[in-house]
């Protein structure tokens, strides 16, 4: 086990976080992924895929005021409605973290304003095989994550698990994905696989149902993969 340093254990715990997020601590797990995620303060990182920004404002308050988020959204979502671009600005906006840049940005064109030290998207790898969204590849992001990134730098995936096997289209039905095509695809960029945290493994998860049914809804079988770019690359 890892050491659990103090500043994620103080980012978990502030109490200026909201009640809604601090409900989903535990279910997410959220204070051993960030541990397993090895963020330190002073880091600049990316929250890749915020969503509505849960893991960007805990990573804000991880990272501290000498440290750098980049809370990066897909461009490719913009057609889909404003309420992406709207949440993308809320968390610009927030006082409580003040070190949270918001940036939209292509995937194939995915370039931080500076090196990084970690890369970071929860539930979201899958949602580069949604037939709704056109342009996404996962060949061309990790590509460009690996050039982001600092030699020695962490790519932290979090993802639903479909079952070994499944075709790529169970992102559509039921926004899983193979944990295999993840490694398959995140090492054939130059990663080194690292391991895995087990903390969000179920074994009683319905494989056959969506995510968001909610039958299983926040119950689901997750990975928690843990890639690092090479020192010296």
């Amino acid at each position: 086990a890892e050491e659990l340093p103090s500043s994620v254990l103080a980012a978990v715990r502030d109490p200026s976080r909201s009640a809604e997020d601090r409900a989903r601590d535990v279910p997410r797990r959220a204070f051993e992924t960030l541990v397993f995620a090895q963020v330190r303060p002073g880091q600049t990182v990316v929250d890749f895929w915020p969503g509505g920004g849960y893991f960007t404002r805990l990573l804000s308050r991880a990272v501290g005021p000498t440290g750098k988020v980049y809370a990066i959204q897909p461009k490719e979502l913009e057609p889909l409605g404003p309420r992406f671009a709207e949440r993308l600005a809320a968390l610009g906006a927030d006082p409580a973290t003040p070190n949270v840049t918001p940036l939209s940005q292509l995937t194939g064109e995915f370039e931080p304003p500076e090196p990084v030290d970690l890369i970071f998207t929860a539930q979201n790898y899958h949602d580069f095989y949604l037939s709704r969204l056109q342009g996404l590849s996962t060949e061309a992001f990790n590509a460009r994550a690996f050039r982001a990134l600092k030699p020695g730098g962490v790519y932290l995936i979090v993802d639903h698990v479909a079952p070994a096997g499944s075709p790529l289209s169970v992102a559509d039905t039921l926004h899983r994905i193979d944990p295999e095509v993840i490694k398959r695809e995140v090492t054939a960029a130059g990663f080194v696989f690292e391991g895995e945290l087990n903390v969000l493994r179920r074994s009683d998860d319905d494989y056959s149902l969506s995510v968001f049914d909610p039958k299983i809804r926040g119950e689901t079988d997750q990975v928690i993969y843990r890639f690092r770019k090479p020192r010296g690359r």
